[in-house]
């Protein structure tokens, strides 16, 4: 197999033309999305050159502090975009979102680690950091869906709300059906992807695997069978973590429509 083809400073400029492309077709089209596509083509690149820069130092640390420091901040942000997707502004709902997430990642990154992968150091950050952004920017979208979802319907729905108490529902009764929809509607990109994965797509994790330059003579099959693996892992966890993201959030964001006493009554 021929070495990895390196890309370099001028192959990246070449690249940005296809962005160019896309603010040239924005103008053409007349959508407006040309300073939105300029401003996330600006901060994709910068992002990914400070990410790129910090993942060296952690892993040459190999540091549990180091590797925590790194993932609470990857799970702020992605706290931070959730929160803002939810239109409806709602009092603590960052400390919601944030603790959602925390638990439903917490949960699926100890379980492959301790369970499935066993590294030499639970905290290797070889795993763990790319598992858990992973895991981490597919439960923010989750979040965001249902959470807007769920506080959306329900702005929109006081009258039928306010039939079911009447007629003696407790406040959960009345907003079950709702937090189910939300659940299942942050759930559906999950499961679609789920679905025709390796059919219709090769995801990412998958592709950068094949892409290395592992050298097939040496390992025939072994490298796609690798990649395949890990995919399948991170799939499950990013399935079971989405459920778990959207069940405590909704949980957690229900309690902020009703005052204490209905809640003890729910």
């Amino acid at each position: 197999m021929s070495e990895l083809i390196e890309l370099d400073f001028l192959d990246l400029a070449i690249a940005i033309g296809l962005m160019a492309i896309a603010i040239g077709l924005s103008i053409w089209q007349k959508i407006g999305l040309e300073l939105n596509l300029a401003f996330a083509t600006v901060r994709t690149i910068l992002q990914l050159l400070v990410l790129g820069y910090i993942l060296d130092f952690v892993l040459a640390l190999n540091n549990l502090w180091a590797v925590l420091a790194i993932l609470a901040v990857m799970l702020t942000l992605a706290a931070v975009v959730a929160k803002n997707r939810i239109t409806q502004k709602m009092p603590r709902i960052l400390p919601l979102v944030w603790g959602s997430m925390f638990l439903s990642t917490a949960f699926t990154l100890i379980y492959a680690t301790f369970l499935i992968i066993q590294p030499d150091r639970w905290f290797q950050p070889q795993y763990v950091i790319p598992l858990a952004g992973v895991v981490l920017g597919n439960a923010m979208n989750a979040a965001a869906i249902a959470g807007e979802r769920f506080v959306s319907t329900i702005n929109a729905s006081h009258t039928e709300i306010e039939t079911h108490l009447s007629l003696g529902a407790t406040p959960q009764q009345a907003i079950k059906q709702y937090k189910k929809d939300s659940i299942r509607a942050g759930l559906i990109p999950t499961i679609n992807q789920m679905m025709i994965i390796g059919m219709v797509t090769i995801p990412g994790f998958m592709s950068g695997l094949i892409i290395s330059g592992v050298d097939y003579d040496k390992q025939p099959f072994q490298v796609a069978a690798e990649a395949a693996s890990y995919q399948i892992l991170l799939m499950f966890m990013v399935a079971l973590s989405n459920l778990l993201t959207t069940i405590v959030l909704t949980k957690a964001l229900s309690h902020q429509f009703f005052n204490k006493e209905a809640q003890l009554i729910g």
